[in-house]
């Protein structure tokens, strides 16, 4: 029911199924803040931060990579991985396997918590999920083909699927499709910890404390942070930069498209020198000041 303005003219409270306007802003803002929590996550104070650039199922480099930052990982330290863990190389599975193992060993040192540990959302991530739900697309046919220009054929065939299969169930009708899904589904959840991976992914990693903020491929700074939607791992806006955004002082990325290596400006750092097209993969570490004191590439 509606309460109008009482006859003193104060305390006027309408309400809607015996809910205040009052009380349902407040549920709006915790709703808000519970969804924050779920797409950003929050680096606390660290000591230093490691950054990963953008992998493509290139396991050998992340190995390699690993050995050297597991040894120089120091208490305190923050890990960012800054998505593209899928796409494009032939070890999609034992590339997230090395994540994972990793993950386990550094955790098992002592004071690392869980959320020391962050991934973000990529490009091939967003893509294998919209292929994940093609029974879906307006146009499957189209959505399967663009999947593929944009190196999904890798992470399809490690799960099981070819193109093939796809456009023959696509031929079939959406049952079939479902069921084709349905079967890539399976064969993710069927390894260990792969489909936990990817259900763990943020949109962002803030660091306040540092003011900085790392994201997987753009930003536009004319928008809120959490308006920014897919323009965070479609790219974008990030040449356009030349201020702090929000109140970040620098913002950082991991996947850039001409993979020019490491390129930093006043208020931006690029992390991408093409691995999964011939390039290295990089890790960079951060300091109180935002300078970048190690560099490794493998």
């Amino acid at each position: 029911m509606a309460i109008g303005q009482s006859s003193k003219g104060k305390g006027v409270i309408e309400r809607t199924g015996g809910v205040s306007r009052t009380g349902l802003a407040r549920q709006k803002t915790i709703m808000r803040r519970a969804e924050d929590q779920d797409k950003f996550a929050n680096l606390g104070r660290p000591n230093r931060i490691w950054a990963v650039s953008s992998i493509h199922g290139e396991r050998a480099a992340l190995t390699g990579l690993h050995k050297q930052l597991v040894q120089a990982f120091q208490p305190g330290d923050r890990l960012v991985y800054l998505g593209n863990y899928l796409g494009h190389g032939l070890e999609i599975q034992a590339t997230l396997a090395e994540l994972l193992n990793v993950r386990r060993a550094l955790l098992a040192r002592p004071g690392m918590e869980p959320w020391d540990i962050v991934y973000l959302r990529g490009a091939q991530e967003e893509i294998w999920q919209k292929l994940l739900q093609l029974q879906f697309a307006p146009d499957p046919s189209e959505s399967l083909q663009w999947g593929l220009e944009q190196g999904v054929g890798a992470t399809l065939q490690a799960y099981g699927g070819t193109a093939e299969q796809g456009l023959a169930a696509i031929q079939e009708g959406p049952l079939a499709l479902a069921r084709w899904t349905n079967s890539l589904r399976a064969a993710m959840l069927a390894k260990p910890g792969h489909n936990a991976l990817m259900s763990a992914l943020r949109h962002a990693a803030l660091c306040p404390e540092r003011q900085m903020l790392f994201v997987h491929a753009g930003l536009d700074p004319s928008l809120p942070l959490a308006e920014q939607g897919e323009i965070l791992w479609w790219g974008g806006g990030f040449a356009s930069i030349k201020q702090p955004y929000q109140g970040y002082q620098h913002i950082v990325r991991g996947f850039e498209q001409t993979h020019s290596g490491v390129h930093r400006t006043d208020f931006t750092t690029s992390l991408d020198a093409g691995c999964g097209f011939g390039g290295p993969l990089i890790a960079a570490c951060f300091d109180e000041n935002r300078e970048i004191i190690q560099l490794l590439e493998q």
